[in-house]
């Protein structure tokens, strides 16, 4: 009886809140949209059920009224509503538990979570038996295992993880009177007749079923035909599940899947339930492999032992792994669909909070470890950095003296800095990243400036040798392009102390390089780094615990910073130079790109320069060159006849680009066609116009970081996008506006991100450190920081995990290599 109104009490919950999420929904984009939401709301108030009049009363306070409401006041009434709703079917769920059967479901939440904790030799033997490859499992032989290798999937426990993705409602038998054209829907009928027949030229194998409650026809257009008639034969009761079209007057499935009456094992897997649909696997039927997964389930699901502590997925509301994994394949009847589709059901938020907790937690053991660690204790007050900032040219910002301040505080300290200075392209990074060396060359220690690429490096070094040669500090280059008897020289100049100040690549971590007294390590554009090579610089510095600076010029929206970034501490440089003017950006379709040219030319005339930017297509590198020499001398000849045209690529040598970049800096050089190795730090402030050919084809961050090799000066400067083959109206065209709309790099960053999700926006998408199997920290923004939370709660208690020694073991077989965590273990 109570498991009853309970049932109904969630039936309602479930009911009400469908039209309060879909109109809340994107930030209530669909409430100016909705008609006739409170007459709505009222009538389902009214036939709640009467355990909860309690609320009834609240909830139609909050309904009445609304159509005349403000969109503020609405938005208002119906946030509150949610809570109030949500509130309840968490308190529901909670009673649901009380009063369940200990026989039946024996614990945590109604899941049947054995109260037993397993040991760590136990655990440790759950992991060796999930390492199995899959063809420990019934029913996978040799060739079935090679296909699912294709697909990622080699271990029991790859099998498991790897999640539906899209649920079909099978749970009802629809009668085929009822059918609707376009409804997907599981049938049974008997067949009245079956056979062959022509349509258009084709042949055609069809059966005819009836319910009683009206006909159905069934079509084949690829078929076994003495198969067919075999399986098909009049007279047999058969299942059929299928999308339902309309062929004249009847109804129709094309290619049905097929279930006989008495096949139970197939019927207990298909029908009946919520029917999970997996990405296809080429020569394995969706049918097959849900039996395997079934089989992998039943028989491996519970060695997902779950080692986050039950106390925290309890106060959160979650569950444990293994109830997750197994209800994410095969979920209840009960459950709720649409959640179940969304992505948004209690079993995908448990595994992204399992996920993230873990990423946070390793970022929170890093953090405790450097926090412990000894690190070098730098006299701030330096004479150097005061006689270096009178003989600047302009005044430092505002922002960028904060920074200072937070750098300095960080350098006097005994714990090693660890600090990502974050700022828009242009708002004077290498100036505080220099003020920084200059305090630590002061206490007689060297510096190592790591950036991840040659073009980069080579900037950099003529931008800080410059500075250098103002106070008299002795700089040097290293890349993989220096020549050999150079490179002999420059390491000789490191291993003796010599060279204060060292710029380069990843040429700078390898075994060769010795440098004697390695105080600060500053690293440029971090996401384009491992943690790994962060680690593999820092050991440079021989018994030290050097500080680090991180910079980025690309804007990380908080939600990222947090998760990739969650153990380094945050400096923002939010201000650009007095007197810099917003870059004005333009988008043009292909047929009117001449217009851009155009003004291009009229800024030309003034003595300003010009960039012209290509995209490099890593498909084909060889084409993409011959296409930016080629259109080089396209725009010599045709366009800008009048100009000085030069070009640079990625395949040129560090001389050639050197030289080009040398002559388009003293304005030998009018316009510059290039493809991106111009992204990041190429400074030529008298360079005041950019078009961006083939826009895009470039991730918006992308773009608004080579937007930002103009505007460099108190000159107006302006972006010309020109886009191929993209209609007003599509979602790419809507994108490049955003741009044409906005300066600032943190909204265009919120943009790129929820646009192309992590991995693209971060181009960590080779490198498997933000690769989670659920979780997406877009969508799941709130389960991070509950997860972070908690997983940094957890490490003040126990800065060790010494009394979470599964939790520990689990921690570094997921995060020791990306995190690079070995020294904690």
């Amino acid at each position: 009886m109570m498991k009853d109104i309970n049932n109904s009490i969630q039936e309602w919950i479930s009911k009400i809140l469908r039209p309060l999420e879909f109109v809340s929904k994107n930030n209530f984009a669909n409430l100016p949209k909705t008609k006739g939401l409170e007459k709505a709301l009222i009538n389902l108030i009214n036939n709640a059920p009467s355990d909860i009049n309690h609320i009834k009363e609240k909830l139609l306070e909050f309904s009445l009224g609304l159509e005349e409401s403000s969109l503020e006041e609405k938005k208002e009434r119906i946030a509150k509503m949610l809570k109030l709703l949500k509130s309840l079917n968490f308190s529901q769920e909670k009673k649901e538990v009380a009063n369940s059967e200990v026989s039946e479901k024996p614990d945590f939440f109604t899941w049947g979570i054995s109260r037993k904790e397993i040991s760590l030799e136990t655990y440790l033997r759950y992991k060796e038996i999930l390492k199995q490859p899959v063809q420990f499992l019934k029913g996978i032989g040799p060739s079935i295992a090679k296909k699912l290798a294709k697909k990622g999937i080699h271990t029991l426990e790859d099998l498991l993880y790897f999640l539906p993705k899209d649920y079909e409602d099978r749970r009802k038998v629809i009668p085929i009177g009822d059918l609707r054209e376009g409804q997907r829907a599981v049938v049974f009928g008997e067949i009245l007749k079956s056979g062959t027949s022509q349509l258009y030229k084709r042949k055609i194998f069809y059966a005819q079923i009836t319910d009683g409650t009206g006909f159905l026809t069934l079509k084949w257009f690829n078929f076994n035909e003495r198969v067919w008639r075999k399986l098909l034969a009049p007279g047999k009761n058969i299942f059929a599940i299928g999308e339902v079209s309309r062929f004249g007057k009847e109804l129709e499935i094309i290619h049905p899947e097929l279930i006989e009456e008495g096949d139970e094992d197939k019927l207990s897997v298909e029908i009946g339930h919520i029917v999970p649909v997996y990405s296809s696997i080429e020569g394995v039927s969706e049918k097959y492999f849900r039996k395997i997964i079934k089989s992998a389930i039943e028989e491996y699901g519970d060695y997902l032992e779950s080692s986050i502590p039950l106390e925290i997925l309890k106060r959160r509301g979650f569950v444990p792994l293994n109830v997750a994994i197994k209800n994410l394949h095969f979920p209840e009847p009960k459950e709720d669909i649409l959640l179940l589709k969304r992505g948004e059901s209690i079993y995908h938020k448990s595994l992204s909070f399992d996920e993230f907790f873990f990423l946070e937690l390793a970022l929170g053991l890093r953090k405790g470890r450097i926090k412990k660690e000894r690190g070098i204790k730098f006299n701030t007050e330096s004479k150097l950095v005061e006689e270096f900032i009178k003989k600047l040219p302009f005044e430092l910002t505002d922002a960028q003296k904060r920074v200072i301040e937070e750098i300095k505080n960080d350098m006097a300290k005994e714990v090693p800095m660890n600090r990502l200075l974050q700022g828009d392209v242009g708002c004077g990074k290498t100036v505080v990243a220099f003020i920084s060396a200059l305090i630590a060359i002061d206490n007689g220690y060297q510096v190592a400036f790591m950036t991840p690429t040659e073009i980069l490096a080579e900037q950099h070094y003529y931008n800080f040798r410059q500075y250098a040669q103002l106070m008299g500090i002795s700089t040097a280059l290293l890349t993989g392009g220096i020549p050999p008897t150079k490179k002999r020289e420059i390491y000789h100049g490191l291993s003796t102390g010599y060279i204060n100040f060292v710029i380069g690549t990843h040429a700078l971590f390898q075994e060769k390089v010795e440098i004697k007294k390695l105080g600060l390590v500053i690293i440029d554009e971090q996401h384009r780094f491992g943690v790994l090579q962060r680690a593999a610089l820092r050991e440079k510095a021989k018994g030290l615990i050097p500080d680090t600076l991180i910079m980025t010029a690309t804007p990380i929206p908080r939600t990222l910073a947090l998760t990739i970034y969650g153990d380094l501490d945050l400096s923002i440089i939010d201000e650009m130079p007095k007197g810099r003017k917003p870059i004005i950006t333009e988008l043009y379709h292909e047929y009117n790109k001449n217009r851009a040219y155009q003004k291009a030319k009229e800024i030309l005339k003034e003595g300003h320069q010009a960039y012209v930017i290509l995209p490099l297509i890593e498909e084909s590198e060889k084409v993409d060159l011959k296409a930016v020499t080629t259109y080089g001398e396209f725009l010599q000849k045709e366009i800008f006849k009048d100009f000085k045209v030069g070009i640079l690529h990625g395949k040129m040598s560090s001389y050639e680009k050197e030289k080009i970049m040398h002559d388009f800096k003293r304005k030998e050089i009018d316009v510059l066609v290039s493809t991106t190795v111009v992204e990041v730090g190429v400074d030529v402030p008298n360079a005041t116009v950019m078009i961006i050919e083939h826009a895009e084809r470039f991730g918006l961050s992308q773009l608004h970081q080579l937007r930002g090799r103009v505007g460099r000066s108190d000159v107006q400067s302006y972006c010309f996008l020109i886009a191929y083959k993209i209609s007003t109206d599509s979602p790419a065209y809507q994108r490049l506006q955003i741009l044409c709309e906005t300066n600032d790099g943190f909204r265009i960053a919120e943009e790129d991100l929820k646009l192309r999700g992590p991995g693209e926006f971060l181009g960590t998408k080779q490198s498997g450190y933000l690769e989670f199997r659920g979780a997406d920290i877009v969508k799941d923004y709130p389960i991070l920081l509950q997860a972070r939370e908690e997983a940094f709660k957890l490490i003040e208690k126990d800065p060790e995990l010494k009394n979470y020694l599964i939790l520990k073991e689990e921690l570094m077989r997921r995060w020791e290599e990306r995190l690079k965590l070995s020294e904690i273990a």
